[in-house]
């Protein structure tokens, strides 16, 4: 049964090739377990302690959240997310950007009423 925040079918057999392979050692928490609790940590806006138990230890899932970040998973789901999109036109690439100015009086900036003020040299000029 899939719930509300989880992956479904079709996006976990986009994103599951993309997940760095795990080494050998202790076997780990499965990751469409904890990818579904950091999926449904960020829909939900809660913090990391407060997702629920079925997702695993939320330490696990903040490490694991960490290392896919810093080693580019999510970047490469985003690109596969955004490439299959495309594909299928999804996507309209047209892009608007506002080239408005607004420029504000020097007085909102910070400036001095009547003109900066300049101060005199107390060392007298050698003559």
């Amino acid at each position: 049964m899939i719930r509300r925040h989880e992956l479904s079918d079709a996006e976990w057999d986009l994103v599951q090739p993309l997940l760095p392979r795990p080494g050998t050692g202790r076997p780990r928490l499965d990751d469409r377990t904890v990818l579904n609790g950091i999926v449904w940590k960020f829909r939900t806006g809660v913090a990391w302690r407060d997702v629920p138990p079925r997702y695993g230890s939320w330490a696990t899932l903040h490490t694991r959240f960490r290392r896919w970040a810093e080693d580019g998973t999510f970047d490469r789901m985003l690109r596969a997310a955004q490439a299959q999109a495309d594909a299928a036109g999804d996507i309209d690439w047209l892009v608007s950007v506002d080239s408005t100015v607004v420029r504000a009086r020097q007085s909102a900036a910070g400036a001095r009423k009547g003109g900066p003020k300049t101060r005199r040299s107390v060392v007298p000029e050698a003559g």
